[in-house]
């Protein structure tokens, strides 16, 4: 901080330069991110509430209004008709108040102390950290030969320590769905707590399904499923940072409540105090803007170039690691190893991102900012590199 104030011009002078060192999403450059440009009404929207504090709900009960409307829509969307839970930062805030609540539930009806969660191999890294946090321990289950939770290794898995079993729709590497049908079957029948990760799927599953989609069942209408995870800062395309967790039961967020007895609340359960609300007020009024119509068009259209690029890859001579089940696809060169490959495709001034399980491998995510265009340009440096 300087002894003297500065001119407001300078620090915009100042503030512009460092700007342009930033990559821009409207380029359709950056390939490996599940993140996109958030739509600029939700922009114009996340502006008028950047005063409000959803930790303190009792002075701003619009906006925590708001919040409750955008729980209740997500919860609708993902077949609960009475849904409770916030709008927090992401992905993996949300993942870790999920396995918080699971192990406080644990705690508190079964006695378990030094619990363990169950987790794929392919799960993302934020449930790393919530085990840190959490003191729990992280078993991993083994992945099938598709890539996906390995039922057989859930059962041997299963202890009088177990606190929950986590899958996930839509895996950050991947973009695979786990058997989440089978696996909340499981959870059921061992009374075990179950959450879905579908941070990246949750915005694209259901509309994909209703457009006639053949995608595994992965929500709330599983009985076995009792929170999930769903990012409105992906596919939603609601501003950063904007992440959803959903419950099935109030019990949930009740055994994370701590007193907050100076606030307008008795009681928060979220992980952080004071939030803001912003986010949820910006993701109403988007997803109200699009509507189930307007999603359902743009997942379409992302499946379609996931489709067009996975196409012209083979048709070079590419090697697709699996047939692609969300707007993701893993390939990789014949001849060139993956980082080296990685390092010709940045030389043309392409950002991806190299996915790690179960095999190194190029990752691109199709999200918004990538235009059939763009893929026409990327196949084009491609078939160079090649």
């Amino acid at each position: 901080m300087k002894d003297e104030p500065m001119d407001k011009e300078d620090i915009l002078k100042e503030l512009s330069e460092l700007h342009k060192l930033d990559y821009d999403y409207a380029d359709g450059r950056i390939l490996g991110s599940m993140c996109t440009q958030a739509h600029p009404f939700a922009k114009e929207v996340y502006c008028k509430f950047l005063d409000s504090n959803l930790g303190d709900p009792g002075l701003f009960k619009g906006t925590k209004y708001l919040e409750d409307e955008v729980v209740k829509s997500i919860g609708n969307l993902l077949s609960l008709d009475e849904a409770y839970g916030n709008i927090v930062t992401g992905g993996t805030e949300a993942n870790i108040m999920a396995v918080r609540a699971a192990r406080n539930h644990a705690r508190k009806y079964k006695g378990i102390v030094d619990g363990e969660i169950i987790i794929p191999s392919s799960a993302h890294f934020s449930f790393k950290k919530a085990a840190d946090m959490l003191n729990l321990k992280i078993v991993e289950a083994n992945l099938d030969e598709n890539y996906k939770m390995d039922v057989e290794s859930v059962k041997e898995l299963i202890s009088d320590k177990t606190v929950a079993i986590v899958a996930i729709a839509g895996t950050t590497e991947l973009g695979l769905i786990d058997p989440i049908e089978e696996i909340s079957k499981i959870a059921l029948e061992n009374n075990i707590y179950f959450h879905v990760d579908a941070a990246f799927g949750g915005f694209s599953i259901p509309f994909l399904k209703e457009a006639g989609y053949d995608l595994p069942v992965f929500d709330f209408s599983l009985e076995g499923v009792c929170s999930i995870t769903v990012d409105p800062h992906k596919m939603g395309l609601a501003p950063i940072p904007a992440g959803g967790i959903i419950f099935r039961k109030e019990e949930y967020l009740q055994v994370m409540a701590v007193d907050s007895p100076y606030l307008t609340v008795k009681t928060q359960s979220t992980i952080v105090g004071t939030r803001l609300g912003a986010a949820s007020a910006a993701t109403y009024a988007i997803i109200n803007y699009f509507g189930k119509k307007g999603y359902s068009r743009m997942a379409q259209e992302l499946m379609e170039n996931t489709y067009y690029l996975k196409d012209g890859l083979q048709e070079i001579g590419y090697e697709i690691v699996c047939e692609p089940e969300l707007n993701l696809l893993a390939f990789n060169h014949p001849n060139v190893e993956t980082h080296e490959f990685a390092e010709k495709l940045e030389k043309f001034g392409w950002k991806v991102s190299i996915a790690k399980c179960p095999t190194e491998a190029i990752r691109v995510v199709l999200m918004n900012h990538i235009k059939r265009s763009h893929l026409k340009e990327l196949l084009e440096d491609l078939k160079e590199i090649y």
